[in-house]
């Protein structure tokens, strides 16, 4: 059996459903749940790709007039008979997706939003020569098409619309905005938020508030901004965050719809990994995986049934909020980050409305945005707005790993005066000094080590680490894991001075008292492996061997001479 295309990056509900070409999880239970329990202005808030834009899409399909009523076929929506009687293909709607009004500048963010709703506007040119409507009321439209409008004229552009298309119609309007804080957020990365902010509020307060030709609205986006700062007034607001149980299931795909994807497939034997990397995040009171991650990798798998799982939700947009939380993080910011990484959880009161500019006001707001945003997930309510957080998953976790070795790097490595005084004592056979530099280092970082690791892991952790540091000096040569005598060497370095050599192997030691036997162990080994022999063989006489224990953030070095 020919097994349909994966919709890998496709967000258009009518092209995944034509011809019933693509693989689709049902998602339209969405529209029932909506159509039994909405309010007049819904906000779902979820992190990106967790198929926001396509329900919206699907929304589209469903109420518009003139709705194709086969791209539902043997769906579940289908089978509601009633609701599809009334409301399916009943309703003039206006669609707009905010998610690609950006600019280093507010003027460059307000042209794309301008083209924005002149696009959405373009879709009804034809009620230009409605005879319902009067030329005094087509006027502001006519504006728009001719590209003769003013910012006032795009403020009043959603509600204008709504007027015209009731109207002619007869029928008030589904308006539906997608990714309504992009604009904000980025506003907010580059400096000109108060004014998008503004922008923002005068182009949906008289759709929202003041619109007598209103069905309902629907709005997606990322974080609840504020109340106070765009929606002001607005009392017909229903808010469904990823704490609320009410369409939970909606966004993201659960365990059972990842098991029937896998197994359409013939691909069940990775549920394991796919479970480990893109799993996590619990919205309401069900456990989603995000959508974006598993339509990824079963296409990957698909075509290469030893395929790896990759990052790919991190990879479609950057990090710069993982970022910032780390480099604003003090010493207990540290640790929660590091329990975080070792899979504990930590208890943090969550605010669910913010303001962009309230974000970096305090480490707190920061933790929350994790939340909102998908880095973070809840495993259980505490206290009333306390949750139990922690990293969802595998990929996740990857990415504080990467912003954490940037951070490491930036702040650590490149200090270039310490640095150099850890490389000298190593020429120069200082092990109380390695050790107490090397100790002030391990004091700053922030561990990535989980704590359920076999202990071989952690010492190639700490491995890495000092690869990193010593690789600060340019003149020296490095090699690891290196044959060398009987075995392989940690670390071998060749220092500018062509008669010197230096030999290190790395230790990991369970508890702190059991340090100075691993750091006699390592010398002995290097000795009994004759790990120094290829620096002999490029005429290296003068050589020098470090044994180097590590325990969480201690250490301990003991040095010798080769002969």
């Amino acid at each position: 059996m020919e097994r349909k295309m994966l919709p890998t990056g496709i967000e258009n509900f009518e092209e995944i459903r034509r011809n019933n070409s693509y693989y689709y999880v049902d998602k339209t239970g969405l529209i029932r749940d909506l159509l039994k329990s909405r309010g007049k202005v819904n906000l779902f808030t979820r992190p990106r790709r967790f198929g926001k834009t396509l329900n919206m899409s699907m929304l589209k399909c469903f109420f518009e007039i003139g709705a194709d009523k086969t791209l539902f076929d043997g769906l579940a929506m289908s089978k509601e008979t009633a609701l599809c009687e009334e409301y399916m293909g009943k309703f003039p709607v206006v669609f707009i997706s905010l998610k690609d009004v950006d600019g280093l500048t507010f003027e460059d963010a307000y042209e794309k939003l301008r083209r924005t709703i002149i696009e959405e506007v373009s879709r009804y040119q034809s009620l230009l020569s409605s005879p319902k409507i009067s030329d005094i009321d087509k006027q502001p439209l006519r504006l728009i098409l001719e590209r003769k409008d003013s910012a006032s004229d795009i403020a009043a552009s959603l509600k204008m619309l709504s007027f015209l298309l009731w109207q002619h119609y007869g029928q008030k309007t589904v308006l539906l905005i997608d990714e309504y804080d992009v604009p904000l957020d980025k506003a907010f990365q580059h400096g000109y938020y108060k004014e998008m902010a503004s922008l923002i509020r005068g182009l949906f307060s008289p759709a929202l508030k003041t619109n007598d030709f209103l069905q309902f609205a629907v709005l997606t986006g990322c974080l609840r901004v504020s109340k106070e700062s765009i929606f002001t007034g607005l009392n017909n607001f229903k808010v469904l965050s990823i704490t609320d149980s009410r369409f939970d299931e909606h966004f993201g795909f659960t365990d059972a719809e990842v098991k029937t994807l896998l197994e359409d497939y013939d691909l069940l034997d990775h549920y394991d990994d796919t479970k480990r990397w893109y799993d996590g995040y619990r919205f309401g009171n069900v456990d989603v995986y995000c959508p974006w991650d598993v339509i990824n990798y079963v296409d990957l798998l698909h075509n290469d049934p030893h395929a790896e799982p990759q990052a790919f939700w991190i990879n479609s947009s950057g990090n710069d909020l993982v970022k910032r939380f780390v480099d604003k993080a003090d010493k207990t910011t540290q640790g929660e980050i590091e329990r975080l990484i070792a899979g504990e959880a930590i208890e943090k009161a969550v605010r669910l409305e913010l303001t962009y500019d309230e974000i970096d006001n305090s480490i707190d707001n920061v933790w929350s945005v994790l939340f909102t945003t998908g880095y973070l997930t809840q495993t259980g309510e505490v206290e009333r707005g306390v949750y139990k957080l922690v990293i969802p998953n595998r990929e996740v976790r990857e990415v504080f790993i990467l912003q954490i070795q940037e951070w490491f790097k930036k702040t650590v490595v490149q200090d270039e005066k310490p640095m150099q005084a850890f490389c000298r004592a190593f020429l120069s056979g200082n092990a109380e000094e390695i050790q107490k530099r090397l100790t002030i280092i391990l004091g700053k970082m922030i561990s990535i080590l989980d704590t359920k690791a076999r202990d071989e892991q952690k010492e190639n952790f700490y491995h890495g680490l000092l690869l990193g540091l010593l690789r600060s000096d340019p003149t020296w040569s490095i090699l690891s894991n290196a044959e060398s005598g009987d075995g392989f060497s940690d670390i071998l370095i060749e220092p500018e001075d062509p008669d010197a050599g230096i030999v290190i192997e790395v230790k990991y030691s369970p508890t702190l008292s059991g340090m100075e036997s691993a750091c006699e162990a390592a010398i002995e080994q290097i000795k009994s492996k004759r790990y120094d022999e290829h620096l002999r063989n490029e005429g290296r006489e003068n050589i020098t061997a470090f044994g180097i224990a590590f325990c969480k953030k201690r250490c301990r070095v003991c040095f010798e001479k080769l002969y």
